[in-house]
């Protein structure tokens, strides 16, 4: 049976992350890195494609909790015979790549299965796997080594080759602890020395508590709030800077459809949305980090300017199928890399200049490197804006007018005007000025339908689009015109499925992909967003109560949700949905500011 979703937490050390079930089994990690191959791709397959598997034996009642503001999972397994605590973690801040187990017996006794299942090459390659000396300071270890990659399992009490894997069963009684750690290193280097776990327990969870202690978020949900925060740092790789949209590839938006893409990687739009929610949470040095890869990402010509780049700022990500692995619930192709690298999406330069904009008011210094390259990408804009694009959909059908593309274009110019008349820094700020306006005139003339009041997806169709609800939230149109009501009611009316938002009516045809895709969940809190600032707080407060229900019990969501079969859908955890709840709540709780200031608390 394919585990559900939701029915995973991840684990972290800000370099990469791993999955890990309910039931304790590690289905997916990638090593050292998040866009690196995996050594256990079970999500995307069987157990014979690798997962570690360190849970009780038969019938358990589990319950999870991360332990305070840390990715330090602590599971609590309850039998028939007694109770053991697990946890699991990635270590932060020491350079390395672990793993780290530990089970402690809370009363009784507990039968443990121990299975450890190494296949690098996302489960295609099986590795040269012994029992050897490791470090000097270890005794017996579990090597696993092909070509670059080596994996060594040190514990308490190894388990012995069956069948090409290694397995073990064991008796936990109260008060025994049992620790288990999975290092991964080059091939060609010696095999590093062991872990002190206690004391990379205490630091990792010291070091997440001090990060969490700079939120200055008060506002409603802020619990819910400070998790997505936590999961957008997780996603943020800590050296580098790039932020993944996804640490995942391949979970389906159709069950057993061909909708199953790589999100492995740092998109330029999802990664500046995440740096507004992080400064509006009172996250500077992120923003610092983030501009810095920025600038070596997209070093060089404007033209080559890609939507995407890996999480160390290189260019090359081409798409290609894993054959051999069936995929998530049957849902084939199985994807890495991601082939809309090479599409234009003109929303994209909008969503960066909007962040850096934010950033600047947030009292992040002004580079004059970064500034040159903000001029350079505007102008180069200014030569293409007119062109059609993929849209923020990564559309494979027809090139067109997107509507909010061209919002996006808008707000690029009007945030490099801002750069020179808020900022005083130097630019042709009058020629922005009147492409600004140029921009303006065409979509008021062009994507907006008269008829049915509100704007349009594209130029050419009279369908919508759930990203029209940022035409207000980005400063396009203020929230009381008429356009901007007509356009969320049209919107309700025509997205909702089961309570939810669509981005759009798939049977249209405008993505050029066969089947159907589930409530996107950014779109939902976008619509919280739009009602909130639009004074209908009434509303926004229903639906957000609605929507942080689908979080699963450690406090992660998917890009998408079936509300008929009651399930999560896509890549887990998406960075998009978290970061549209953080927006949603900051909007939420500023509008409900708002109506209590105001005389007899109501709304203007």
């Amino acid at each position: 049976m394919t585990t559900p979703i939701e029915e995973y937490a991840v684990l972290g050390d800000t370099e990469t992350a791993a999955l890990v079930s309910r039931a304790g089994s590690i289905d997916w990690l990638c090593l050292p890195r998040f866009d690196s191959s995996a050594c256990f791709a079970a999500l995307l397959g069987t157990p014979d494609h690798g997962r570690w598997l360190l849970g009780p034996v038969g019938q358990t009642t589990s319950t999870r909790k991360y332990v305070e503001n840390s990715f330090v999972l602590e599971t609590i397994h309850e039998t028939d015979t007694g109770a053991v605590k697990v946890l699991d973690l990635m270590p932060l801040g020491d350079g390395r790549a672990d793993i780290v187990r530990s089970v402690q017996g809370l009363h009784g006794t507990v039968t443990m299965q121990h299975e450890w299942v190494v296949r690098f090459d996302y489960g295609k390659v099986r590795p040269w796997v012994s029992h050897s000396t490791g470090h000097r300071l270890d005794g017996d270890v579990i090597t696993a080594v092909a070509g670059p990659d080596m994996l060594v399992l040190r514990g308490s009490r190894l388990p012995r080759a069956r069948g090409g894997r290694h397995v073990d069963e064991f008796e936990v009684e109260a008060g025994q602890t049992y620790t288990f750690s999975t290092t991964w290193f080059p091939s060609y280097e010696q095999v590093p020395p062991p872990l002190d776990i206690d004391s990379r327990i205490a630091e990792t969870i010291r070091a997440s508590n001090e990060w969490a202690a700079q939120c200055d978020y008060e506002g409603p949900y802020r619990e819910l709030v400070m998790r997505s925060l936590l999961t957008l740092r997780a996603m943020t790789h800590s050296r580098f800077g790039g932020i993944v949209a996804a640490p995942t590839t391949s979970l389906p938006e159709d069950f057993g459809g061909e909708r199953n893409w790589d999100y492995r990687y740092c998109w330029l739009r999802d990664a500046s949305l995440t740096l507004e929610a992080l400064l509006a949470s009172g996250y500077v040095d992120e923003a610092r980090l983030w501009r810095n890869w920025l600038l070596r990402a997209v070093a060089g010509d404007p033209e080559d300017l890609q939507i995407m780049y890996t999480i160390n700022g290189s260019r090359r990500l081409p798409e290609r199928t894993l054959d051999h692995l069936p995929g998530y619930a049957g849902s084939a192709p199985v994807r890495i890399g991601n082939g809309a690298v090479d599409q234009r999406q003109s929303d994209v330069l909008g969503e960066v200049m909007i962040a850096l904009d934010e950033a600047r008011a947030k009292g992040l210094e002004v580079s004059t490197q970064s500034w040159s390259m903000q001029r350079a990408l505007v102008q180069n804009l200014a030569r293409h804006w007119q062109e059609p694009d993929n849209g923020l959909w990564e559309i494979r059908g027809p090139l067109r007018h997107f509507t909010h593309s061209r919002v996006m274009v808008w707000a690029a110019f009007d945030r490099a005007v801002r750069g020179v008349e808020k900022w005083g820094l130097d630019g042709p700020v009058e020629r922005w000025r009147d492409l600004r306006d140029q921009v303006r005139d065409e979509i008021l003339s062009k994507g907006f339908n008269a008829e049915r009041n509100t704007f349009t997806q594209h130029y050419d169709t009279t369908e919508v689009d759930a990203s029209l609800l940022l035409i207000p939230l980005v400063g396009f149109l203020p929230p009381d015109d008429p356009r901007v009501i007509g356009t969320v009611a049209a919107i309700e009316a025509d997205l909702m499925r089961g309570g939810f938002l669509l981005r759009y009516r798939t049977e249209t045809g405008v993505d050029g992909l066969a089947g159907d895709e589930h409530p996107f969940l950014a779109c939902s809190w976008w619509l919280v967003s739009a009602y909130a600032v639009c004074g209908q707080v009434e509303k926004a407060r229903e639906l957000m109560d609605r929507l942080v229900l689908l979080f699963n019990d450690v406090g992660l969501i998917s890009e998408e949700y079936d509300p008929h079969g009651g399930r999560m859908v896509g890549n887990f955890p998406q960075a998009f949905s978290h970061l549209t709840f953080i927006g949603a709540a900051h909007a939420l709780a500023e509008a409900e500011r708002k109506g209590a200031a105001t005389p007899g608390g109501e709304l203007p």
